[in-house]
């Protein structure tokens, strides 16, 4: 039986934000992405993490477009106004859409832009798809290798990622975050920011677009396979795959007082890169710092991605 709160939004109602940008779907790697996009000049992929959904990056989207970029920021599969597929949510097929996605819009390349899970995947397709990828920047996420050893290896991180175990469980997770529209994204969203609290408005968006139909199931499904593969021949297979290094100029963002990344997690990741790579500490910011300080964020995007030789 479905939870009745899972019927309380529709896709359209709650993904086409008004703004500036502009809405549409791309067909790319066998399903369909809804991207809005802003600006003209290089293109500029923005990933969301959970449990967000493209509007995350609105703050970023016109800093970009203002400075001179195409910023593109999509809705990953089974979230916000993108194809909910019963299947592909594994690290490798959801890096494949991302580089789809960069083909659909006929572009050459792009500079991938990660938060949380969107971070992951976007260490994932530089590794796998180097030649669509021209610089890369991951905020609150180590390098897959560092993330699997800090789950498997650091009691504090392990505890710190409780929620990710507890997604282990089949369909409780999904009821509980549709319960009560979504409240536990709120609840989430809270604990994991810094002392600044995120916009009310920001999280009540949030919360109506995991109350989508089947969104929660999908938002989870990439946590289970990132689980249940720890010790599964897959697992390893993808595992000795992000052995390779990544050989595009690397950002690497965190917030000082992430409670879901611990910062000794994340630092290191280094290791996984042949080339320029710029470690950035927020003092003071959670799990969100493109939400909870937007400008100081922004900021350092958009310089970094300006600058022709980023420093190491």
């Amino acid at each position: 039986m479905t939870d009745p709160a899972t019927h309380s939004a529709q896709p359209a109602s709650v993904v086409h934000v008004d703004g500036p940008w502009t809405h549409r779907d791309v067909a790319a790697n066998g399903a369909r992405f809804h991207i809005a996009e802003l600006g003209e000049g290089p293109l500029v992929m923005l990933l969301h993490g959970f449990p967000q959904f493209w509007w995350a990056w609105r703050h970023q989207m016109t800093a970009l477009a203002d400075a001179g970029f195409r910023a593109v920021a999509m809705d990953l599969r089974g979230v916000g106004g993108s194809d909910r597929t019963p299947r592909g949510y594994d690290p490798p097929n959801l890096a494949l859409d991302i580089t789809g996605v960069v083909r659909s819009l006929g572009e050459p390349d792009a500079a991938l832009v990660g938060h949380d899970l969107g971070g992951y995947l976007a260490w994932t397709a530089a590794v796998m798809r180097p030649k669509l990828v021209r610089r890369l920047a991951v905020t609150s996420m180590p390098h897959p290798r560092r993330w699997r050893s800090a789950m498997l290896g650091d009691a504090r991180q392990s505890a710190a990622n409780s929620c990710v175990w507890g997604f282990q469980r089949p369909w409780i997770p999904e009821r509980q975050l549709v319960a009560d529209d979504g409240a536990l994204v709120g609840e989430l969203m809270r604990d994991w920011s810094g002392p600044v609290p995120l916009e009310e408005e920001a999280v009540r968006m949030y919360r109506r677009a995991m109350c989508i139909p089947s969104a929660a199931h999908c938002a989870i499904e990439p946590y289970r396979w990132m689980v249940r593969s720890l010790l599964r021949p897959d697992g390893f297979q993808f595992n000795r795959r992000m052995k390779r290094p990544v050989r595009v100029p690397t950002l690497h963002l965190h917030g000082s007082l992430d409670p879901v990344m611990r910062v000794r997690s994340s630092a290191g990741s280094g290791e996984y890169v042949e080339a320029p790579y710029r470690w950035r500490l927020f003092d003071g910011l959670g799990h969100f710092p493109h939400e909870e300080d937007p400008v100081a964020f922004s900021t350092e995007l958009v310089n970094w991605l300006k600058d022709p030789e980023p420093d190491r």
